[in-house]
């Protein structure tokens, strides 16, 4: 008998998206599988808003950015009905019951991977896919979406190189990444940026401009600062540890009263930190006398062509999805370890980010080349 898939995309969208929804769906096309797409993520499967995906629906994905399912951030235990958080897990597993599914696909990033594990332990059928451009998720060496990402960030980088040789300025760069380093280092490196500053190295503000000052004192009077969105000065880093442990006891104490206050001061402490590379050039400006400029790429490094790396990854990941659905393996990520392609259980993966370890050959590179990552070591 054929098997029925259900595939959704959740979270931001990103490059390679369509490129998966198609390796999925042409390889269910060859093993006798039917497969229908549920539109914007979990609150499609809860509304039951479907799309088939078959024959000619299949064609042009390949290269097409964003995502044909639509997508959205709504989770099945919260999720915004008639302006109220409600609680709607079991009419998605109603509505995956409804359509006689065999499997439900969840591509996304980490939060995805959460929303799906719970799901899996409703006992649906499931099977994730990582995607992301912050390349944070765990138990995968890769998520599809951080190559073009990590590419449209290196080409805007080095297109400000001319701009900030010739007006002697110090250009910021913010770049994507949620609050791990991989995009903001890996564009800082690809690009020799003078500077780059990521979450998991708290930097000295003091540092960072007399790391500056020797590129003057060298003729060199401009440079270029790559910043992760998540990157912490020192105070700052002290503060939210401080936060986050308190967080902690109140978990462990099931301290309602205490869990409301770290709450509302960890809004207060995201909300200063709402200008917070506008705030950093300003400081250089003021530390350095370079007139400072300030580029946030935004959204941009999420849109457009996937790479031909994105392509491939998608299709790997896709088809061997299809490959384990048929094989009954359930409950898992299908991750990228080493030239490897396996299912990694999702509980190993939730409530966990891959951050940049202190020791990555990358971190080494960068200091060897003589750039200031914050702590100027």
């Amino acid at each position: 008998m054929a098997k029925y898939v259900g595939i959704l995309t959740a979270g931001g969208d990103c490059p390679g998206l369509n490129a998966a929804i198609r390796a999925i769906g042409k390889g269910a096309m060859q093993s006798d599988m039917r497969v229908i797409g549920f539109r914007d993520g979990f609150r499609g499967l809860m509304e039951n808003r479907t799309v088939p995906l078959e024959g000619e629906s299949m064609m042009g994905l390949l290269t097409l950015g964003g995502t044909i399912l639509g997508t959205s951030r709504d989770k099945p235990h919260k999720m915004p009905v008639g302006g109220t958080l409600m609680d709607m897990t079991d009419v998605i597993v109603d509505n995956y019951h409804r359509h006689h599914l065999d499997a439900l696909v969840c591509i996304g990033g980490g939060g995805t991977q959460k929303n799906a594990y719970r799901l899996s332990q409703k006992g649906l059928n499931i099977i994730t896919l990582p995607k992301t451009i912050d390349n944070d998720v765990a138990m995968t060496d890769k998520t599809f979406g951080y190559d073009t990402a990590l590419s449209i960030a290196t080409e805007a980088l080095d297109r400000l190189h001319s701009t900030a040789h010739s007006h002697h300025r110090i250009i910021v760069v913010e770049v994507m990444g949620h609050n791990t380093g991989w995009l903001g280092l890996g564009a800082g490196l690809a690009s020799g940026a003078d500077v780059i500053l990521i979450p998991e190295i708290p930097y000295d503000i003091q540092l960072v401009a007399g790391a500056i000052h020797k590129r003057l004192h060298r003729g060199r009077n401009f440079s270029i600062v790559a910043v992760s969105e998540g990157a912490l000065s020192l105070e700052e880093h002290k503060i939210l540890s401080a936060l986050l442990a308190k967080k902690e006891e109140a978990k462990a104490k099931d301290d309602k009263k205490l869990t409301r206050q770290v709450t509302a001061d960890l809004a207060e402490f995201e909300a200063k930190r709402a200008n917070h590379t506008l705030n950093l050039a300003r400081m250089l400006e003021e530390l350095t006398g370079l007139e400072a400029r300030l580029t946030i790429l935004g959204h941009l490094q999420r849109g457009g062509t996937p790479s031909a790396a994105d392509r491939i990854l998608s299709t790997k990941l896709g088809t061997a999805c299809v490959r384990f659905i048929e094989e009954g393996v359930f409950g898992v990520m299908i991750a990228v370890q080493g030239q490897k392609i396996v299912p990694v259980p999702l509980e190993e993966v939730v409530n966990k980010r891959k951050r940049v370890p202190l020791d990555h050959v990358w971190i080494e590179s960068a200091r060897s080349v003589g750039t200031c990552l914050g702590d100027c070591k």
